[in-house]
């Protein structure tokens, strides 16, 4: 069995990114009924908020979930961890923050520990603390990324040779290509988040599925390196505005309002370009249909192993 898939328990190895508060239980479940692993992100929301998603996820599945707690983003940290504890959530992702001084109370309750890192520096240091699964993400990934903006391509493969516990891939990764890829890169699976939300499952506005299918090479643009907290967001009206301020400038406190989730829930989940913005990662360019969840996940499977065939057959056969 493929080492990722033992260390959770799941069946194939695929993990859905947390997407923050937009983060929906009927897209969880269906990714972990699917096979892969189901994520609740945390972000600013409030224990009681992500107990009721927790609860609503249960009803929904009884395979293997996660919860990710953003460390330094969500101020309930503690919290949200003791109720993963008293819920039985059987993974936790960490990111976004240091995740040793959780990991040890997280274990001693069985959970498998997940850890969110965008350096070898950070890997190497999250493997010593006791992480069971290290998410390797490149800053082609959507939302909030590392100031070192690494790309999944050099970042991956320097992580595997670093460190013996799986490697997830993450970042410019959603189709059986990037899956098959990121096998080579030496990677045991993928985390896929934006992909995600250009499925039938996902409940978002409408217009941000239309603008991912309309997508092109160059549809995403980096907010916030002149504060030094990047995030990679679709280029809107709203982000444009952003975008102007930054170049007059703007302070971080500003800047951290105008991104909040506030903003964000108006972009994604109610389709208001004008005043929010929608977080995508660039594979944008590549997704082409919304299918299904589990049609999603079973062509990655059965397309990546044709992938590698593939490149084995035209690649690097004796000449």
């Amino acid at each position: 069995m493929n080492q990722l898939c033992s260390v959770l328990k799941i069946q194939y190895p695929i993990i859905q990114g947390g997407m923050g508060n937009i983060s929906s239980p009927v897209l969880v479940a269906a990714v972990s009924n699917a096979g892969g692993l189901g994520t609740i992100g945390c972000g600013t929301m409030s224990p009681a908020e992500v107990e009721e998603r927790i609860i609503a996820t249960k009803r929904l599945t009884e395979k293997p979930f996660a919860i990710n707690v953003p460390i330094n983003v969500n101020p309930h940290t503690k919290e949200l961890l003791q109720m993963a504890i008293t819920l039985e959530v059987p993974v936790v992702s960490l990111s976004a923050g240091n995740p040793e001084p959780f990991i040890k109370k997280l274990h001693a309750h069985n959970i498998c520990v997940i850890v969110v890192v965008a350096a070898v520096k950070h890997a190497i240091k999250a493997e010593q603390g006791g992480a069971d699964v290290l998410v390797v993400e490149g800053y082609e990934a959507a939302g909030i990324n590392s100031n070192l903006e690494l790309t999944t391509f050099t970042l991956v493969p320097q992580v595997v040779d670093a460190v013996s516990i799986p490697v997830v891939a993450a970042g410019g990764i959603g189709d059986a290509r990037g899956l098959a890829a990121a096998f080579m890169l030496g990677a045991a699976g993928v985390q896929m988040g934006t992909r995600f939300i250009a499925t039938q499952e996902m409940p978002v506005h409408t217009t941000y599925k239309q603008r991912l299918l309309d997508a092109t090479d160059v549809e995403t643009v980096i907010l916030g390196r002149s504060v030094g907290q990047v995030r990679r967001v679709l280029k809107s009206p709203y982000t444009s505005v952003l975008l102007a301020d930054e170049a007059k400038g703007i302070t971080l406190a500003d800047y951290q309002e105008r991104t909040s989730e506030t903003y964000h829930i108006k972009g994604a989940l109610e389709g208001n370009e004008q005043g929010g913005f929608m977080n995508s990662g660039q594979i944008a360019g590549v997704i082409q249909d919304l299918p299904t969840v589990a049609t999603l996940i079973n062509n990655m499977m059965t397309d990546a192993q044709q992938c590698l065939n593939h490149a084995l057959l035209n690649n690097f056969q004796s000449q």
